[in-house]
């Protein structure tokens, strides 16, 4: 079955306005993680390793990391714990139960993925910035 083969489904407002806090939630984890230090403990950096023959680098170093600070792990905790409760409710929300189980559940999953949002016409899958 093809995207626009894919039935339409009336998804109740709270289960659509949860999935594009999910979204959004998501989205701001993975920008806080890419500002973040490799290590979340400080740990010590190293040279890159070359080729003793060519002089190739062979491993990239890396430079020393300060580790997070208590307030980065604090955010970090809170977003992946807000992640995974908002999952929680999106795959447990009662309106998966008013469908039959088997090729139509799996239909309504994979159009909610795609599901647009009806006040702006956009999608409800917020992008990371």
């Amino acid at each position: 079955m093809s995207q626009n083969d894919t039935p339409a489904f009336a998804f109740p407002a709270d289960l659509t306005a949860l999935l594009a806090r999910l979204h959004q939630t998501r989205a701001e984890h993975e920008a806080l993680v890419r500002t973040l230090p490799w290590s979340v403990e400080p740990m010590p950096g190293w040279a890159p390793k070359a080729n003793d023959n060519t002089g190739d680098i062979i491993e990239p170093g890396r430079e020393p990391s300060p580790g997070y600070t208590p307030e980065q792990i604090a955010e970090d905790t809170r977003l992946r714990a807000l992640v995974r409760d908002l999952s929680d409710q999106v795959s447990t929300h009662p309106f998966w139960g008013t469908l039959e189980r088997g090729p139509q559940l799996v239909d309504a999953r994979t159009a909610l993925k795609s599901h647009s949002d009806p006040t702006t016409g956009r999608p409800a899958v917020v992008e990371a910035a």
